[in-house]
């Protein structure tokens, strides 16, 4: 299926990551051409810190310096969930800099890109979260992925009508072989190309999809929202 990405602008924030690189990879094969953000710009791409809303102006305003738009928007960047401290999971402290450092950070992103996106009458935003955003028993882990689930809805319907569309993907446990088993309390396994599959297609004029949040692989087992 051509996703007709080809010469799209694609700015993957987080590009140089475990999931990122897929994402970024998987793009470049469907023609686009893609921007790698991280905080030291490599080759061909730029340098943005999402804690600073100074570094991402600066960095998305190169990008449309260097190509005229940002035709596709993908945030992959957060703190590992391994720098969390799980003696410190219902630590007020952490907690806020979990929100800040993935719900805060795609924020700063999406409000600098999502303008631009509109005026031009299209764009595609999609943000990896997380299945701890649908269980309790660690608030730091909940919190920022919930975060991040509920402000990309809320921009999603500001942007309703407009031609740019934002969605969510939240895999479970990402790993280069995931098992085709699901234990209960947890979500399936998936891998950064599976993950990347999904995300193309999001990011595709093809896809009229907005305001949702994606389990990738299964949902979280015997969780239930309402």
């Amino acid at each position: 299926m051509d996703l007709q990405l080809a010469d799209r602008v694609a700015l993957v924030v987080g590009g140089k990551g475990y999931i990122g690189a897929a994402v970024a990879d998987r793009l470049r094969a469907e023609g686009a051409t893609v921007v790698v953000a991280s905080r030291s710009a490599g080759a061909d791409g730029v340098a943005i810190d999402t804690a600073s809303q100074e570094s991402v102006d600066a960095g998305v305003r190169e990008v449309l310096d260097r190509h005229g738009r940002i035709d596709v928007l993908v945030v992959t960047a957060a703190p590992s969930a391994g720098t969390l401290d799980p003696a410190k999971k219902s630590d007020p402290d952490q907690v806020a800099d979990a929100i800040d450092g993935k719900a805060l950070g795609f924020l700063r992103v999406a409000n600098a890109v999502l303008p631009g996106q509109r005026d031009a009458g299209f764009g595609r935003v999609v943000v990896i979260s997380g299945q701890n955003a649908y269980i309790s028993g660690n608030i730091t882990a909940s919190l920022r992925n919930a975060a991040t689930n509920v402000i990309a809805k809320n921009l999603a319907d500001e942007s309703a009508g407009s031609g740019v569309t934002v969605n969510v993907v939240n895999p479970g446990t990402v790993t280069d072989e995931p098992s085709g088993s699901v234990q209960r309390g947890a979500g399936g396994e998936s891998s950064p190309q599976q993950i990347a599959d999904l995300v193309a297609f999001l990011s595709s004029p093809l896809s009229v999809v907005s305001g949702e949040s994606i389990s990738i692989a299964h949902r979280m087992l015997g969780s239930v929202s309402v």
